[in-house]
């Protein structure tokens, strides 16, 4: 898994996991939704990801297309 995937896939699973918290827990779960949306936003305005940033220091290998 390269770095572009794994940024889409885990705000995916943020996104996932804050609805069902809205849903069983409590609609203030919501925000985290509308931080992954706005942090997203962010990143592909200014190109910096904090996420993309945790992921390289574990070890996930760059980012690239993988239709080459």
């Amino acid at each position: 898994m390269n770095l572009d995937r794994a940024v889409m896939a885990f705000a995916g699973v943020m996104v996932l996991v804050s609805v069902l918290l809205a849903y069983y827990v409590s609609p203030w779960w919501l925000l985290l939704t509308v931080f992954v949306g706005l942090n997203l936003i962010q990143a592909s305005i200014t190109g910096f990801c904090p996420a993309a940033i945790v992921f390289r220091k574990f070890g996930v290998r760059g980012g690239g297309c993988a239709f080459k």
